[in-house]
C-alpha cells in the first residue's frame, strides 16, 4: 500500500514535489494559507496541472497521514504548526524541504510524536508572478540515511523527483548552506547571479566560503578546499537571471531566512572559537534588511 501524503506549503518547492507526486498518480493533499483550485508548475517536459483544492484551515486537513512534506520557510514553522498537529500521527515521517543545517531541532518540538528528517534540496524553482512555478532544473532530494527517510523514498518512488540517501549527510548538508550562504550577498545588492561575473564580487563571495567552510569543517563536515571555488564557478557559469528564494523575499518585502543560511554561521562560528569577521558585517545587515527597524 502506497503510503498517504500531504504537502504543507505550496510555494515553489512544495508545488514541485506536489508535481513529481501527482504526475506519478499519487496527488497529495495540499496544505497552505492562500485558497487556490490547482497549482501550476512549468518544467521542461511542459505545463503539469495538480489538482486541489489547497486546503487552507487544519480542520480540513482530514486526518494524519504517512508522509507530511514541509515546504515552509525556516521564518514560517510557527504559522505551519498547526498542520503539523493535524496532519501528523504516532507513525507520522515528517521531511523537512527547508535551508539550513538546524531543520530537526526548528521543527521537532512541534511534532513530539513524529519522526522528522532533514533535507537537502538540489533544484532550482522559482514562484512566478502568476503563482506558477518555473522548475529550471532537475528535481533533486538528499536524505540521510535512516529508516524513516525509506519512508520518505518510498513516497517518492516512481517520481521524476529522485531521493538520494547520504550516509553523511552533515557534510552534505553543510555543502548546501554554504551555497545558500554566500546568496545572500544577493540581498544586500539587489542584483541576480550575474553579479558574481565581477571579480571583485567573485573574491569576496571566496573569502566568505572559506570562512563558512572553516566553520562547516569545525562542526564536523568532511568538505574540500576546492568547494569555495566550486559554488563560485557555478554560479559565474550559470544563467545571470538566476535568483534565489532569499532574494525573492527581500523583493516582497517579506521576512528573510538570514539566521537559518547566515546567523548560523556566526553562532556555530563562535561557539568553536573561529572568527567570522566577514559575517560579522553581513549577518547584521541581513537581519536588519529582514527585521528592521526604519
Amino acid at each position: 500500500m502506497e503510503p498517504s501524503v500531504a504537502v504543507v506549503g505550496p510555494g515553489a518547492i512544495g508545488t514541485t514535489v506536489a508535481a513529481a507526486l501527482h504526475e506519478a498518480g499519487r496527488t497529495p493533499r495540499i496544505c497552505g494559507r492562500t485558497a487556490r483550485e490547482r497549482l501550476h508548475l512549468q518544467g521542461a517536459a511542459g505545463r503539469i496541472v495538480v489538482p486541489g483544492p489547497v486546503r487552507t484551515e487544519p480542520a480540513q486537513a482530514g486526518g494524519a497521514v504517512d508522509v507530511v512534506f514541509l515546504a515552509v520557510k525556516a521564518t514560517q514553522v510557527e504559522q505551519a504548526a498547526p498542520w503539523l498537529t493535524a496532519l501528523c500521527g504516532a507513525d507520522t515521517v515528517v521531511c523537512v524541504l527547508q535551508n539550513g543545517v538546524e531543520q530537526g531541532s526548528l521543527v521537532a518540538p512541534h511534532v513530539p510524536d513524529a519522526r522528522v528528517i532533514p533535507s537537502v534540496v538540489w533544484f532550482p524553482a522559482q514562484a512566478r508572478p502568476d503563482g506558477s512555478v518555473w522548475l529550471r532544473g532537475t528535481a533533486r532530494l538528499t536524505l540521510p540515511d535512516t529508516p524513516a527517510s525509506r519512508v520518505a523514498c518510498e513516497a517518492l518512488r516512481g517520481t521524476w523527483c529522485s531521493v538520494e540517501l547520504a550516509t553523511d549527510f552533515l557534510s552534505v548538508a553543510w555543502r548546501k548552506l554554504l551555497q545558500n550562504a554566500v546568496a545572500g550577498l544577493m540581498v544586500l545588492t539587489g542584483r541576480r547571479a550575474g553579479m558574481f561575473a565581477r571579480t571583485d564580487i567573485a573574491e569576496l563571495a571566496l573569502a566568505y566560503l572559506r570562512e563558512c567552510l572553516a566553520v562547516a569543517r569545525a562542526d564536523g563536515a568532511m568538505l574540500g578546499d576546492e568547494v569555495p571555488h566550486e559554488i563560485v564557478d557555478g554560479l559565474r557559469s550559470g544563467p545571470a537571471d538566476l535568483g534565489t528564494s532569499i532574494l525573492a523575499d527581500r523583493e516582497a518585502g517579506r521576512p528573510l531566512e538570514w539566521d537559518t543560511r547566515n546567523g548560523v554561521v556566526l553562532r556555530r562560528g563562535r561557539a568553536h572559537g573561529i572568527p567570522t569577521p566577514i559575517s560579522d558585517l553581513l549577518v547584521p545587515l541581513l537581519a536588519a534588511a529582514s527585521d528592521g527597524p526604519g
